[in-house]
């Protein structure tokens, strides 16, 4: 199946493309947000940088969105051609929570893919037709040490999102052990005034962040109201125990044996407290976040679930097409 697909979330990326399709993806001169390619990733042979200008003789069989402003744009690439289209939500709602209408909403021309649950329940989409496929991620392997005692986050724009991703609450797990920040725009953090207890470390490529994360003694995941972090995910698969805010899908991944999950601060901080006193009760529930997130996220049932919605979606487009066809027929008669 070849599918058209824009490079907007990586994380994401880096699991979809590992299926066993082609996967074109809009490059330009600018390696802007409509023309990124690859962005130097390390992604299959199957991933192909194909210029805008080309999509309209190229063959399409299905097109991934994830910005609303991608349908009217894979129509214009397209020259008007009608492909089975797939919307996929990475977000949950912000506003008017849980009435918030869905930009897609009321729509049989496409499917929306939650990426939770919770997103899919508090997403008001109408008639349009719905999913949910679970993240998955490629598995970095149990490469936990815990041997610094420190704590370790990944947050992309900590300063500009804020409250949203929890930003505010590192300080007070710096007060029991220095925490590393890992993220775009992570630069920004002493605008905040945290101290050197809250440390930014950059934009760092997956694979040495892996490794340096998997060093410190535990993750924290303290994001108010977010789509479940891959982040997340990951450490859990590193075999880190991990801390972790019960909001939005947290709780459906995050056994409280994978270190500690709540909606009181102070009991992840005391939890904190005792995954750096205890460096074996630490490795202990590092262990238990591994095979939970291997149970639920694992790749390969990430995939699986990718092939039976592309399928579907396609067989619902030539039934669709088919239909259209035989109605201008009669029509003509």
């Amino acid at each position: 199946m070849r599918i058209l697909v824009w490079h907007v979330h990586g994380g994401w990326m880096d699991a979809f493309v590992r299926g066993p399709h082609e996967y074109l993806v809009p490059t330009t001169p600018a390696r802007d947000g409509w023309g990124l390619g690859r962005g130097g990733r390390d992604w299959p042979d199957s991933v192909i940088e194909i210029d805008p200008a080309d999509v309209a003789d190229a063959e399409v069989d299905v097109v991934v969105l994830q910005r609303t402003e991608e349908l009217e744009e894979a129509r214009r690439l397209l020259g008007g051609r009608s492909v089975p289209t797939v919307f996929v939500e990475h977000n949950a709602p912000r506003v008017d929570v849980p009435s918030s209408l869905h930009p897609m909403r009321d729509r049989d021309d496409l499917v929306i893919a939650h990426v939770t649950h919770w997103n899919a329940l508090m997403w008001d989409c109408g008639t349009t037709r719905t999913t949910v496929i679970e993240h998955g991620v490629v598995d970095p392997g149990p490469l936990y040490t815990g041997e610094l005692e420190r704590f370790g986050v990944v947050i992309n724009e900590p300063v500009r999102r804020g409250r949203v991703v929890g930003t505010d609450l590192l300080p007070r797990f710096a007060e029991v052990a220095p925490v590393d920040l890992w993220g775009m725009g992570t630069e920004r953090l002493p605008e905040l005034g945290f101290g050197d207890r809250v440390v930014a470390l950059g934009d760092v490529p997956a694979d040495p962040m892996h490794a340096a994360l998997a060093q410190r003694r535990a993750y924290v995941h303290p994001n108010r109201w977010t789509s479940l972090g891959l982040s997340l995910i990951e450490s859990m698969h590193m075999a880190m125990p991990v801390l972790v805010l019960a909001t939005t899908d947290a709780a459906r991944t995050v056994p409280a044996e994978a270190g500690a999950i709540a909606t009181d601060v102070e009991e992840l901080v005391r939890a904190s407290r005792t995954l750096l006193e205890d460096p074996e009760e630490a490795r202990r529930r590092g262990a238990v976040a591994r095979e939970a997130a291997l149970a639920r996220h694992a790749l390969g049932r990430y995939l699986g679930d990718w092939d039976d919605l592309l399928d579907d979606a396609v067989a619902r487009g030539a039934r669709r097409e088919h239909a259209a066809s035989a109605a201008l027929e009669g029509s003509l008669r």
